[in-house]
């Protein structure tokens, strides 16, 4: 089964309701394994941040949600591991390093990295690595 590497995009809508939270549940419950980057954590707890400083959620909510991440059946790869090919990737495809830093696992594991970053699926399209990358919507 093809891995899926998952962004904080994807990995938010499993706990605040957000379109594409259906299809974000499918990837977490489905039968691909799951795969990140320990860097998710810190992106979700940052999106958290912003949604509680704008309060679309609460501070305890944002607590449980952290809590609820750090058990979800998710193989965390170590970033030190990514920071390279993830910078040579930004290089070439203009996109940001952390963005890549997805990007790089999943060509490490010839997986496909779930989004439901369109623009960052758009951009990556007529590159090389656009086999890498599968929209959230896209998903079966």
């Amino acid at each position: 089964m093809t891995p899926y590497v998952v962004d904080s995009s994807v990995a938010i809508k499993w706990y605040v309701a957000e379109p594409l939270a259906a299809e974000a549940s499918r990837v977490q419950t489905g039968p691909h394994p799951l795969h990140s980057p320990e860097f998710l954590d810190v992106e979700v707890a940052n999106i958290l941040w912003k949604k509680v400083r704008k309060g679309e959620i609460t501070r305890a909510d944002a607590d449980d949600i952290l809590a609820a991440l750090k058990v979800v059946p998710i193989a965390r790869e170590p970033d030190i591991n990514l920071i390279a090919p993830a910078f040579d990737l930004a290089v070439q495809t203009d996109r940001t390093v952390y963005d890549c830093l997805y990007l790089a696992l999943a060509v490490q594991l010839n997986g496909r990295m779930v989004t439901a970053d369109d623009r960052l699926v758009n951009a990556l399209a007529p590159t090389p690595w656009a086999g890498y990358v599968l929209r959230l919507a896209d998903v079966p």
